[in-house]
């Protein structure tokens, strides 16, 4: 059986204690020392007091200053170095006569940064293997029936000017959606490395979508889906945003609810006044979204039903560039649905002058 080694009955000793410590130590062994040569009490007193108070302040020198300056130096490189990383205001000084405790708690912050940066990072190294994993699959797909098309046509099947026609319009059809994806691809890198330039002016979002409303009309038509604004919009709404990443993000939006309504649904646009911008919501009486799905719903790749949507199409990529394109302008985008009922996709966009001069004067 171990026993256990004593520790201090102090939890974080000072140099004081220790120096204490280190002195009635050696005072105890001077006074054995001093017993079998028989020296008075008197003497062996201002003895004993002697060597534990020279004791006390050369160790209480030492560990200042060989020991605890070496240790404060540490601390503050660790302090500055912090700062340099986090971009940190003020570094102080330390505040306690303790830097034992300070390092010691300092160390303890250190790991735990550290152990969160590892999981990040594990979490990272997943999300890049199903990234490239989604991205191997997405592409195989048109490019293995382009393959299949040619490959037909060649080994005799180019003879059939019926089937030819058919095939190279399949085939046509895969090169399409194979452009599309790469399109988005470089679309969402441009947006995640910070290359992409936001052209910020003043636009008119009510104009917008009914300029999208008019381009998707056919498309809408085609799947029974009616497009319209919530409210009747007299005046203009104006945003500050980049005309082209606002356009594809409702496109984006504007495209899944229809592909995702039901037969003679409707979608609709409505906008809300929240003091120094805008929410922006597209709605829908659809199938609704199952709870479960709303967290990775802006996911690359991501799709709760992927077979319908590779009929339709869809490079799993449309709602990723809505969260990109949203963020790029420093707002926030969100998701709820209910099943059955429908699904509401909203957005912030930042006023812009003139609208809140407006406000001001009408007041």
């Amino acid at each position: 059986m171990n026993t256990p080694i004593p520790s201090l009955p102090i939890k974080e000793p000072t140099p004081r204690i220790i120096a204490l410590y280190i002195a009635g130590s050696v005072g105890i062994i001077a006074l054995v020392l001093s017993i079998p040569t028989h020296m008075r009490w008197t003497h062996t007193g201002v003895y004993i007091v002697s060597v534990c108070a020279s004791t006390f302040f050369l160790s209480l020198f030492f560990i200042n200053f060989f020991l605890y300056r070496k240790i404060k130096l540490i601390y503050r490189t660790i302090s500055t170095l912090k700062a340099q990383k986090f971009n940190e205001d003020v570094i102080q000084d330390l505040k306690s006569n303790d830097p034992l405790a300070d390092v010691s708690e300092e160390v303890e912050r250190w790991a735990e940064g550290k152990a969160k940066e590892i999981e990040q990072l594990k979490s990272m190294e997943k999300f890049r293997k199903e990234f490239l994993g989604n991205v191997a699959h997405e592409l195989k797909t048109p490019i293995f029936n382009i393959q299949g098309y040619i490959h037909t046509l060649l080994d005799g099947a180019i003879d059939d000017k019926e089937m030819s026609i058919k095939f190279l319009g399949k085939a046509g059809k895969s090169a399409d959606r194979l452009e599309l994806l790469v399109k988005d691809l470089l679309n969402i890198a441009k947006l995640e490395s910070g290359t992409q330039e936001l052209k910020i002016e003043s636009i008119d979002v009510v104009e917008l979508v009914q300029e999208i409303f008019e381009n998707l009309e056919m498309r809408a038509k085609a799947n029974n889906v009616r497009l319209e604004f919530k409210h009747h919009y007299v005046t203009p709404i104006y945003v500050d945003a980049d005309r082209q990443l606002i356009r594809q993000a409702f496109v984006n939006l504007i495209v899944n609810s229809i592909k995702y309504g039901k037969n003679g649904g409707l979608t609709q646009i409505s906008f809300y006044d929240l003091d120094t911008s805008y929410l922006i919501e597209v709605s829908d009486d659809g199938e609704g979204i199952d709870a479960k799905h709303l967290a990775r719903l802006f996911e690359r790749f991501y799709r709760i039903d992927r077979h319908r949507s590779r009929e339709d199409g869809g490079t799993g990529l449309g709602l990723a560039i809505v969260k990109h394109a949203v963020e790029a302008h420093e707002q926030t985008v969100s998701v709820r649905s209910t099943l059955g009922l429908g699904s509401t996709f909203g957005f912030t966009l930042k006023k812009t002058k003139r609208n809140i001069l407006q406000e001001v004067l009408e007041v």
